[in-house]
């Protein structure tokens, strides 16, 4: 199969890749700049340069194709509504180039908000499109399945971590680093699933193979990791105090990251698992996130 990448050279996309290839299939991959167009020729992998606001190259590459990983993302948060309608927009494309053939078409959104304080499944419908949280990329895939697009829904966890991972944990050490002191929340008994992306990359290409209408995939490893956990480890390995703060204390302290601090997220994945026999394998969050990788010397 030919597949389509947007996202491409990214964190989980140049993961997404490198399992697509190794598993015979070849690849077209999103590249907006020369650095990140070489990196797809290393790994084998054709180009089509362009960006996610390039409509007419979006529809280009998803006729190219024989199905479609979208996995692109301007995870700029200071324009995020900005960024929430472009990741539309793209669906949308994509989408639209697809339309009345059997291509599969797979979109990427996030498990913090589907249950917030209780134990999310595959069956959940997607949260609702918010003005404190605009992003829509599970309306837009189900409205084009209800088309008859085969679109389907990759739902990754708040944390997806590996080597190169710039997402919440780093951003969580950062804060621990430039303000010597670790945090959480009241108990910090709030969860965050996670995964590692190797895990969530093959995950990506089974779901892809399997070509399904309107189902939603959930990229969980581990169902929920309470966030003191996470939180000691940083202490640890910084060598700075762990500390427990009210919840308006913890607030004042993370600013605007405090609404994903404070989140409680558990997810499921046993239908993901049992349809797709996907089984995750990588090591741990907490496994991860204590070694050199996240606090290299």
């Amino acid at each position: 199969m030919r597949v389509f990448v947007t996202g491409a050279t990214g964190f989980v996309g140049s993961a997404v890749v490198r399992e697509l290839i190794d598993n015979g299939h070849e690849v077209l991959g999103l590249a907006r700049s020369d650095a990140g167009a070489a990196a797809l020729e290393r790994a084998g992998a054709a180009v089509l340069r362009g960006t996610l606001d390039d409509v007419d190259g979006l529809r280009r590459g998803a006729m190219a194709a024989d199905g479609v990983i979208h996995a692109g993302f301007q995870h700029d948060f200071s324009r995020f509504a900005e960024s929430c309608a472009l990741d539309r927009r793209a669906i949308e494309a994509l989408g639209a180039a697809l339309e009345g053939s059997a291509k599969p078409l797979l979109v990427t959104s996030g498990l913090a908000l589907v249950a917030p304080g209780r134990l999310a499944v595959e069956t959940d419908a997607p949260h609702p499109i918010l003005e404190a949280f605009p992003r829509a990329s599970e309306h837009a895939a189900e409205a084009l399945a209800a088309r008859g697009v085969h679109a389907s829904i990759v739902r990754l966890p708040p944390s997806v971590h590996d080597a190169g991972d710039h997402g919440f944990v780093p951003m969580l050490i950062g804060i621990a680093r430039d303000k010597g002191v670790s945090v959480y929340a009241g108990d910090g008994t709030n969860r965050w699933p996670a995964v590692h992306r190797v895990d969530a990359a093959r995950l990506y290409r089974l779901a892809l193979e399997r070509a399904a209408i309107g189902a939603r995939y959930h990229a969980v490893a581990e169902d929920g990791i309470p966030f003191h956990a996470i939180a000691a480890v940083i202490a640890r390995r910084l060598d700075v105090p762990l500390e427990s703060r009210p919840a308006q204390d913890a607030a004042a302290h993370f600013g605007w990251f405090h609404r994903f601090t404070s989140l409680d997220a558990p997810a499921a994945s046993t239908w993901t698992r049992n349809t797709l026999d996907w089984h995750p394998r990588a090591r741990t969050l907490l496994d991860d996130i204590d070694s050199e990788r996240y606090f290299p010397t």
